[in-house]
């Protein structure tokens, strides 16, 4: 309905006419865009407070990342994304711009690590097989400074461990790698407990720094008095000892291994801290043998061939391991002409029952030198000994020998003398060249000239035997063969006489009855004269008649 203006009395024709203004309502249309914008502000506003800090990262490459794309994620929750990707001025790397929520500010601090998770096959195992079909993004390891911090070197490699891992690190020196590498296991009596996860040169060159991690609760087990050493997956060992052979887990037969115990010969530890350091040993015998204390080195002349001695050879007094080879060289003597060959041996007064300087009843040097010559003038000397036939390894044995003439002990070298005797098998050496000798003054040519003459004469005598055979066929045989004949009518005729039913044997069974019946006469007789004697005088009897 239309509001009629209101006219003025007094209005004179042609004057403009006043109107009273109308109350006016807003159309419905206006209402979308007005929500539009405040629903746009509200999200204005909440991606503005829902903005985290904003970091850098530089890698080498930017393989795998897209700018927009590329997300962050802390275990499998997105906690930011890419913004920008650009080069460096150096072209030597990449800088990529990541914006973190702001509930991930707490990311941005000075010990936090940055890597690109995608497909890899490494050590410790194949990894980032999801992002096949989801897309490589960026894994972040939560640090735990409080030092805030907005630019990163980013990981080529994933950590092994991160830092919400349970457990502890230590630190192991060696003198090289070995087999050894990241991800490697580490092994408490052969059950796998951690990994390796760094290694480094040392400063001085002159050996590695190997960083491990032990998995909590096994870390307990970590104590002072542990023990590391390399557990290789063959370890293979050929010495005077013979050959041995130690295999581990085909795991590490490929990535290598570290193994520790506690020592036998140590009293129960504590258990380590975090970054204890330890020395990381070759073998399990090595890690886990006596300590010695400082050797005592001492130089040994030997005149023969020590073919089959090496450095790290056994020296053993009466069956007891007491040193070991540490170096083997050769000298020219120009007084006499002639080279020998120095072997420096390393020997453990300990093992002897010699207490170490600085423990109480422990020998000064004199004392030590006194001890020495006295054992020298008992005839203590070094002798090389084959210690395996079949490897053909020499080790050094030190022994009492009688009648050795003592020498006189010097220095060669800044190192004390010890005495040396031939070895064994120098000795069945000249034994043979004498039984060479002796073999070589038999008047052989002589012998054989004997030998040709009985041969002669056997020919000789095999000849008149042959005459002799030939004689006895032809002349002999045949009379012998005539004897015989003569010899077989004999014993037929004998046979003959001698039949049951022959008149002879008739004849001598009559003959051997009459002197039966004689010989019971005769006893009759005997018995009749024994009782009558005085009958060979008188006569029988009348009345016995």
């Amino acid at each position: 309905m239309t509001q009629k203006p209101e006219t003025p009395t007094n209005a004179a024709p042609g004057d403009p006419v006043r109107r009273r203004p109308s109350r006016w309502l807003p159309s419905l249309v206006w209402l979308i865009p007005i929500v539009a914008a405040i629903a746009g502000l509200s999200f204005a506003l909440d991606s503005w407070y829902g903005r985290g800090p904003t970091i850098e990262i530089s890698f080498r490459s930017a393989e795998g990342i897209e700018a927009g794309k590329t997300k962050v994620r802390y275990k499998e929750v997105d906690i930011g994304q890419v913004q920008s990707i650009r080069l460096a001025e150096d072209r030597s790397h990449v800088i990529v711009e990541v914006e973190l929520t702001s509930d991930a500010s707490s990311f941005a601090v000075e010990d936090s690590r940055f890597w690109v998770v995608k497909p890899r096959i490494a050590a410790s195992g194949v990894s980032g097989l999801g992002t096949l079909l989801s897309g490589a993004y960026i894994g972040v390891d939560a640090g735990r400074s409080e030092e805030r911090a907005t630019s990163f070197v980013g990981l080529e490699v994933p950590p092994i461990v991160t830092a919400d891992t349970p457990g502890k690190q230590f630190v192991l020196h060696a003198h090289d790698l070995g087999s050894l590498d990241i991800g490697s296991p580490v092994y408490f009596r052969r059950v796998s407990v951690g990994q390796v996860v760094a290694y480094d040169l040392d400063k001085d060159g002159k050996g590695v720094t190997v960083r491990v991690f032990v998995k909590s609760p096994y870390d307990s087990f970590v104590t002072t008095s542990t023990r590391f050493w390399h557990s290789s997956g063959v370890n293979l060992k050929l010495n005077a000892d013979g050959l041995k052979l130690q295999t581990e887990s085909i795991a590490t037969v490929l990535l290598g291994g570290v193994s520790f115990l506690d020592s036998p010969n140590l009293p129960p530890g504590q258990i380590a801290q975090n970054d204890a350091v330890f020395q990381l040993a070759d073998n399990q015998e090595d890690a886990l043998k006596v300590e010695d204390g400082a050797p005592t080195s001492v130089v040994m002349y030997f005149e023969q061939s020590v073919r089959g001695l090496s450095p790290g050879a056994p020296v053993d007094f009466r069956g007891v391991v007491i040193g070991e080879v540490r170096s083997i060289g050769i000298e020219f003597r120009k007084e006499t002409n002639s080279f020998r060959l120095p072997v420096v041996v390393d020997l453990y007064p300990s093992r002897l029952g010699l207490r170490q300087p600085g423990d109480p009843g422990a020998l000064d040097a004199e004392g030590r030198q006194r001890l020495m010559d006295a054992l020298v003038q008992r005839g203590m000397r070094a002798q090389l000994r084959n210690g395996n036939l079949l490897t053909g390894q020499l080790y050094v044995a030190i022994d009492f020998f009688k009648g050795a003439a003592a020498p006189r002990l010097g220095h060669s070298h800044g190192l004390q003398e010890f005495p040396t005797v031939p070895g064994t098998f120098d000795e069945l050496q000249n034994k043979l060249a004498e039984i060479v000798d002796k073999i070589g003054k038999v008047p052989f040519d002589a012998i054989g000239q004997d030998l040709s003459s009985a041969l002669a004469g056997m020919r000789a005598t095999m000849a008149s035997a042959d005459k002799l055979v030939q004689r006895l066929d032809g002349q002999v045989a045949p009379e012998i063969v005539a004897a015989m004949q003569d010899a077989r009518k004999t014993l037929k005729a004998a046979e003959g006489t001698f039949s049951a039913d022959a008149p002879l044997q008739q004849d001598l069974r009559r003959a051997l009855q009459e002197l039966m019946r004689t010989a019971n006469s005769l006893r009759q007789l005997t018995d009749y004269l024994e009782e009558n004697p005085q009958s060979l005088l008188r006569g029988k009897p009348k009345e016995e008649r």
